[in-house]
């Protein structure tokens, strides 16, 4: 009869056999990264180029297009106030011109993100491939104490489930990262040539933003973190089932 799995306590998750344990921290968190730009992602520094190009140029072509629909905006109500004061009216091929043009932006954007979005799920999708026979190799090389210390759910949630986050994060917060740079940079330009009062006021209210930020980001990481150390205890009780039905 399979064991049922522990429901895990406030103060922390429980670990291989030996009670609640507190959720610890990366213990070299630069190193890891060093090393796995060093040994992984400098094989991929022309694709990871590509993405960053395509993501700016995307960013761009997106942000100009507001300002070219406002000038549409504008024509019609230029055109409007002209009828009534008897001039021709609206111009409509001027405004259908407009209107093609940011038809042209957008398509162009789009094909651009879509192009940095197949170039980096590529690059994840084989970092996955290559970091799960990496530590395929390094489990094989192990002492036997090891696994004395760690259980099978353990080491199953390090090669699927923490390798499985690794790759949704890098196919997904690498190009929102360069995508929202862009965004702040090219947004704050068009708004100093809109209005520069507006802009200022606008920028009055970012403090409070960041704060909040900063404190949903602080209270929800121990979350995540507590997931993954969950995982790991679920895919162990589950074997012991199997094993056991």
């Amino acid at each position: 009869m399979a064991e049922e799995p522990k429901k895990p306590p406030m103060g922390g998750m429980i670990g291989p056999g030996r009670g609640p344990k507190t959720v610890e921290k990366a213990k070299d968190f630069k190193g890891t990264a060093k090393k796995l730009i060093k040994h992984y992602l400098i094989n991929y520094k022309w694709k990871l180029i590509i993405v960053i190009i395509f993501a700016v140029a995307s960013t761009i072509f997106t942000i100009v297009g507001p300002k070219i629909l406002g000038n549409a905006t504008t024509e019609i109500f230029n055109g409007l106030i002209g009828k009534l004061s008897g001039g021709n009216g609206i111009n409509f091929e001027k405004i259908a011109q407009i209107l093609l043009t940011l038809l042209g932006l957008y398509t162009i954007s789009t094909a651009f993100s879509a192009v940095q979005s197949f170039t980096m799920t590529n690059v994840s999708q084989k970092l996955t491939y290559r970091l799960r026979n990496d530590i395929a190799k390094k489990i094989n090389r192990l002492p036997m104490k090891y696994f004395d210390k760690k259980t099978n759910g353990e080491v199953l949630s390090i090669i699927t489930n923490d390798v499985d986050t690794f790759s949704q994060n890098m196919n997904q917060s690498v190009t929102q990262i360069i995508t929202s740079i862009c965004t702040i940079i090219g947004v704050f330009i068009m708004m100093l040539s809109i209005s520069v009062s507006m802009t200022l006021i606008s920028l009055l209210i970012l403090p409070f933003t960041i704060m909040l930020v900063r404190i949903i980001v602080k209270k929800s990481q121990k979350y995540f973190k507590a997931q993954q150390d969950y995982l790991g205890h679920v895919n162990r009780t589950g074997r012991r089932g199997l094993w056991w039905s």
